[in-house]
Formats: C-alpha cells, structure tokens, sequence
C-alpha cells in the first residue's frame, strides 16, 4: 500500500488552483462569463462520454432513486452549502463574486474523483503499491484546477481536501473494496457519477438549479447494487 500518489495528486490540485486563482484576479466579469458557459458545456460533455460507460440500465435507475433518496432525508445538499456559507465568510469575494465556494468545490470535486482512473488508481495504490495511474490524474489535475479555479474561484482549491480524503479511503480500504469494486461495479458508479456531472454542468450553464449533492450517495449505491445482484436471492432481479 502506497499513499504517495494520493499525495502527489492533492498537491497538483492545490498548486493548480493557485495558479487559476492568481490569472482570475485579472478576468473581466464578460469573460469571466463567457468562460462559466463554456466549461458547464465542457461539463457535460464530460458527463455524457463517463454515463456511455454503464452496462446496466436498471442498475443505474436504481441507484439513482435509492441514493436520492437518502441524500435528500440526509439533506446533504444543505450541510455543504452551510460548509460553504461559513467559509465564504472567511474569504471576501472579488469582483466576480457570482460564483460562490460551494459551486467551486461541488464542481472540482466531482470532476476530479467521479471515473474509473480516481478507482482503479486507488486500488491499484492500495493492493500493490503501484501509483503510475495517480501520477497521470495528478498531471491532468494540474490543469484541470488551474481552468477551474480561474472560472469558479477559491472553492477549487478547497476540493484538494476532498480529493485526499476520498482517494485516501480507497487506497486504506482497497484489499477490503477490490472484491466488490469489479470492473462491472466501476463502471455502473462511473455512469452514475457522469449522470450527476451531466446535472452539475446545466447547473454552471444556468438552465437547471438541481441539488447535485442530495445524489451523491448514488455513486456508493451503484456498487452494492452490483455486489447484491451476484447473491442467488436477488438472482435476475437485475437482468443484463
């Protein structure tokens, strides 16, 4: 087990996001603009190829109502928007404060940890020490942060926690994951993970205002969905 690209990747983000922070300071607000629009189109893009990746469609239905769900009793929604309030207040906004730290870290946390290199890097880390796969997402990080810290501000940078608690757990936990993260199981939580970036991107375009963290429980109910449909109980239940 090996934490080093854990580290390595966390570092990118946060040195990534500086960069973006300090070129924003520069940003006129129609540029700014023109910028939002174009990385919530980007956004999407992104989430339809990761949602082409699921195998079962009922699975990925089932998932999405079960996770709902709990997300929207849990309200999950709420506490991270209070997480963000509290620091906003710490953090003065610039002159392109439309963009709150909640959106910022929402946004970067799911882009960076939502798809089958954030997990098979992890497990990888953890089962045999090999970091080659977090090396290259830490590469691709570095600019990722910086383009999404330059449109949606100082939230990016606090994304670097969730990138390190979320990556940290796999590896920790990955002898314990690897049985049930099969290579099916990767690929339904990455399809409902694209869904929910589908859902972040028309939020940063403006078309919908949708609560995209009351689904993030979504994404573990993928997996346990995959593992319950082996068991000769739930046999074709789920039918490929």
């Amino acid at each position: 087990m090996s934490m080093t690209g854990v580290f390595a990747n966390t570092l990118t983000v946060i040195i990534g996001s500086m960069i973006g922070l300090i070129f924003k300071k520069g940003i006129p607000e129609k540029v700014s603009s023109a910028v939002m629009t174009g990385l919530g189109l980007c956004t999407v893009y992104i989430g339809i190829d990761g949602a082409l990746s699921g195998e079962n469609v009922l699975i990925t239905i089932a998932s999405m109502v079960i996770g709902s769900i709990i997300g929207t009793i849990v309200d999950i929604d709420l506490a991270i928007n209070n997480l963000g309030n509290w620091v906003e207040t710490r953090f003065p906004k610039g002159k392109n404060g439309q963009v709150s730290v909640t959106e910022g870290f929402v946004t970067a946390s799911l882009l960076f940890c939502v798809g089958a290199m954030t997990i098979n890097g992890s497990l990888n880390a953890g089962i045999t020490g090999d970091n080659s796969l977090l090396y290259t997402k830490s590469l691709l990080d570095l600019f990722s942060s910086s383009m999404l810290a330059a449109s949606l501000g100082i939230g990016v940078l606090f994304a670097a926690a969730f990138v390190l608690g979320f990556q940290g757990l796999l590896v920790l936990c990955a002898g314990f994951l690897a049985p049930v993260l099969t290579t099916s199981a990767i690929a339904e939580m990455t399809c409902v993970g694209s869904l929910i970036i589908i859902a972040l991107g028309t939020n940063i375009i403006g078309i919908t205002k949708i609560k995209i963290a009351n689904y993030l429980p979504a994404i573990a109910m993928a997996p346990i969905l995959c593992w319950l449909i082996t068991l000769p109980v739930f046999h074709g239940l789920f039918p490929l």
